[in-house]
């Protein structure tokens, strides 16, 4: 078993689960040797038999051997996981953490070095004897092993600490970079928003600029129109007293020539008639009045 890179105490643990699986393996052949034993003894016993007899034989036999294997091979594999198990247990203890490459376990190579193995050292009753006999190794805990496992696993453990003191410190100065960051960050936006309302202002400033140049050529523009206007209007009135002028020389040459025609002399006549008739009845209502 040297070919296998195995000390002496993990020899020997090979060798007790070999002698487990072999004790396991002999007794599941003999459980299926009985089953045929079984048949022989119940079935057996004419002399001729049809063919569906035959078969039906061989189909319970194939049912009961089927069942057997099968039991078996599960049995087998359940072994093995409580066997990995542990292992396992054992190299959690020390911190350890055990790989299995399930490839190898259909090695041809090496499933021909342990059938070897079995024929060969594991065969004779002295070396059985004789492995059993030797006196176990001490457990990894209660050696130097252990002491030496023991102060590195404590070594690791200050390394670890240290290594998380670190981790805290970089996340502190990582948090505080990242609040700066963000003040950063804070303070561009400002600058970018005073930027913009600064350029904001020069737009608004240029803007008020171009509308007092048109504000103040309006007023230069009204002030000439007013001008215009104001000219216009004297010349105007002059034109207007011209024109009443005129008109009122215009009205006393027609009545001075309506007052030398005959229909004014006449209308004149009748109407101071008329006004003699309003006085004499003017009179007489007096009279009358204070009777009344």
């Amino acid at each position: 078993m040297a070919e296998f890179g195995f000390n002496e105490h993990h020899q020997n643990e090979v060798i007790n689960y070999m002698r487990f699986a072999r004790s396991k393996r002999v007794l599941r052949l003999k459980t299926i040797d009985s089953c045929f034993e079984e048949l022989k003894d119940s079935r057996l016993v004419d002399e001729t038999f049809t063919v569906d007899e035959v078969k039906e034989m061989l189909d319970g036999l194939q049912v009961v051997v089927r069942g057997e294997v099968e039991m078996e091979l599960i049995n087998t594999a359940h072994t093995n996981v409580l066997l990995l198990r542990q292992l396992f247990s054992q190299a959690e203890k020390f911190y350890l953490r055990l790989q299995s490459d399930i490839s190898e376990l259909e090695n041809r190579e090496l499933l021909e070095q342990v059938a070897e193995f079995e024929k060969t050292d594991f065969k004779t009753t002295d070396k059985i004897n004789q492995e059993t006999s030797k006196p176990k190794l001490a457990p990894l805990n209660e050696g130097g092993v252990s002491e030496l496992l023991n102060k590195e696993i404590s070594r690791l453990q200050e390394e670890n600490d240290k290594l998380k003191s670190r981790l805290r410190t970089l996340e502190s100065q990582a948090m505080s970079a990242l609040d700066e960051k963000t003040r950063a960050e804070r303070a561009l936006k400002d600058l970018q928003k005073v930027q913009g309302e600064q350029q904001e202002i020069s737009s608004l400033e240029d803007t008020v600029a171009a509308l007092r140049v048109d504000y103040e050529r309006s007023v230069s523009a009204n002030a000439v129109s007013q001008k215009d206007l104001q000219e216009n209007l004297i010349a105007s009135k002059h034109e207007l007293l011209r024109v009443q002028e005129q008109l009122s020389m215009a009205e006393k040459e027609l009545e001075k020539k309506f007052q030398q025609t005959a229909a004014y002399r006449n209308m004149k006549e009748i109407l101071t008639k008329k006004n003699e008739q309003i006085k004499d009845i003017r009179k007489r209502l007096q009279r009358y009045e204070p009777n009344e």
